[in-house]
């Protein structure tokens, strides 16, 4: 790729790390990315959708429409290594490397504005990829442009370097955040049958979640974590009257995650209506499952073969999760790990930073991809 393009998405990256912001409140990024754009192409059509924005290059009608996106959010963590480029904002911190696919694609549009493309070209910079709920404000770039593929990378940690990791079918699981609210009435201590306790009640729930994820009653991977547990309050004069039970749950295949989702549920409705309680539910972080077309990633697997990169057949799908699932639901797609490195810090960890090495390894993979 051109090295003066190259020293652009560096210099774009450190810019974006030195400034993160949280999911759905990325003004500033998604500014600046848009002015990096205007200021280096010439052919490009920028369309500001709110929260997102794509790029496009037009090549002409009945042309196929190729998309390639990109995450631009960063986490809740304090920055605590020395950078020259460290975040300047306390509590806030690009430790999974959005900041790196944002400037992988921004310089993957430099290369297509000034080089061409036989193909109608789009390039999604999208938000809140953490929370979950960034994709699905983007889908209706895949029906308003008619996009027939649609494709990303994620840099991963514990993959030898600059290796493409790839599988057919389910590549990432769906999960979503479950809180189970219980709400019974005080009693004093000694007379704790006068009131309604939620204890047993959570306790119940938690040992049903064996029987609801055991292999023997799945087809695929089926995960229930508990993350909080929450009953009553420091006060040993008084028997507890509400509690929370919060839990991430997870699974390969969607279908299994409603019927685990459908489980719990009725469980909670039993144990509310067998000890006197109200019961609620709510969700949060909600991510499909993210799976492969295979003919887009058989598209990955040529593009790394071309460039002389590494493959790695993934033999399972990663149990983490990722809101490109809402864009590959719509139309055909991939979704690929490039290696940080077997030894590298994990994504999420405060020692992490993204390997600015990568950067050519995306435009590399991604080119090799709108070749085909």
């Amino acid at each position: 790729m051109n090295e003066h393009n190259l020293e652009l998405a560096v210099q774009l990256r450190h810019e974006l790390h030195a400034h993160p912001e949280l999911s759905n409140e990325e003004t500033w990024t998604k500014q600046h990315l848009m002015s990096f754009l205007k200021t280096h192409t010439t052919n490009l059509e920028l369309i500001d959708r709110g929260n997102w924005f794509y790029a496009a290059y037009r090549s002409g009608d009945g042309k196929p429409n190729i998309a390639f996106r990109a995450d631009f959010d960063a986490l809740p963590m304090d920055e605590v290594i020395d950078l020259p480029w460290a975040s300047e904002y306390p509590g806030k911190a690009h430790k999974c490397g959005h900041d790196g696919h944002s400037s992988t694609l921004a310089v993957f549009a430099l290369e297509i504005d000034q080089n061409g493309a036989d193909q109608n070209v789009f390039f999604l910079f999208q938000p809140a990829e953490e929370t979950g709920d960034g994709a699905i404000q983007c889908v209706d770039l895949i029906e308003d442009e008619q996009i027939d593929e649609i494709y990303a990378y994620h840099n991963m940690s514990g993959l030898p370097f600059k290796t493409v990791a790839v599988k057919d079918g389910t590549m990432m699981c769906a999960s979503k955040g479950m809180t189970i609210q219980l709400a019974g009435s005080p009693a004093h201590a000694s007379q704790p049958e006068n009131g309604q306790n939620p204890a047993l009640a959570i306790a119940n729930i938690i040992r049903s979640i064996e029987d609801f994820t055991s292999p023997e009653q799945n087809e695929g991977l089926v995960l229930c974590t508990v993350v909080q547990i929450d009953a009553g309050e420091k006060a040993f004069g008084m028997s507890a009257s509400k509690g929370t039970l919060r839990m991430t749950i997870r699974a390969l295949y969607e279908k299994e995650l409603d019927r685990l989702q459908s489980n719990l549920e009725d469980c909670a409705n039993h144990q509310a209506e067998e000890h006197g309680l109200a019961v609620s539910f709510e969700y949060q972080d909600e991510f499909p499952e993210t799976a492969n077309a295979k003919e887009c990633s058989d598209k990955f697997r040529e593009s790394a073969k071309a460039g002389g990169l590494e493959i790695l057949e993934l033999p399972e799908a990663y149990r983490g999760s990722e809101d490109f699932g809402h864009l590959s639901k719509r139309t055909k797609g991939a979704y690929c790990f490039v290696g940080n490195g077997e030894e590298y810090p994990n994504v999420h960890t405060s020692e992490y930073d993204f390997r600015d090495k990568l950067i050519e390894t995306g435009v590399q993979l991604f080119k090799g991809v709108l070749a085909q």
